[in-house]
């Protein structure tokens, strides 16, 4: 029991993430042995817990050239904050690997539409595709697309000095390749 319990400090130690350091905001329980996945867009930081335990530790994601917004539009160059879950696994992207996300969610739109920057009748649009085809939709003035993926055949130095993407979260190859190990579709991310 006591080593158990040196052996997690210790890790936690290592990767310099305290339990301290879970958002306090995190809008679910990630329950003891929950896999899920943090990415700090302040820190450049992306963290794999498993439950409140960091597993492991990523450094120097790339976001949307344009940095990070709460909404978004369809070319707006920002990536969305927000609980969002794997839906999807694309190993042959030409950024090496894509770990697609659920964005927009229907929280993004219902916010998106209250605070303006969707119109109702996008709003409805959005609402509509949902219903007809059982996902969220990727062709609306949300945007859509968004995931976490590697660089691929790009520069490794510009990822390393940038924010670049269009909205995506990007890591180096070797990183993605790292995180695809540890997730799967229905993974969550939390974005902040």
């Amino acid at each position: 029991m006591i080593r158990a319990t040196i052996a997690a400090l210790l890790v936690a130690l290592s990767l310099g993430v305290a339990r301290a350091e879970l958002p306090p905001e995190l809008p679910f329980d990630p329950g003891a042995q929950e896999r899920w996945v943090l990415v700090d867009t302040e820190a450049y930081r992306v963290t794999v817990y498993r439950g409140e335990r960091p597993i492991t530790r990523l450094d120097n994601p790339a976001v949307g050239r344009y940095g990070t917004a709460e909404t978004r539009r369809r070319g707006d160059r920002t990536t969305p904050l927000g609980s969002f879950r794997i839906n999807r696994i694309d190993r042959d992207s030409d950024y090496r690997l894509f770990l697609g996300l659920d964005y927009p969610t229907m929280r993004h739109a219902r916010q998106a539409r209250d605070d303006g920057t969707i119109s109702r009748a996008e709003y409805h649009a959005y609402v509509d595709a949902y219903a007809e085809r059982g996902r969220h939709p990727q062709d609306t003035a949300l945007g859509g697309h968004i995931g976490i993926h590697g660089v691929g055949d790009l520069d490794v130095e510009i990822h390393r000095r940038v924010n670049w993407t269009n909205g995506c979260i990007a890591l180096e190859n070797e990183q993605i390749e790292t995180l695809a190990e540890l997730v799967d579709v229905g993974t969550r991310v939390y974005i902040r």
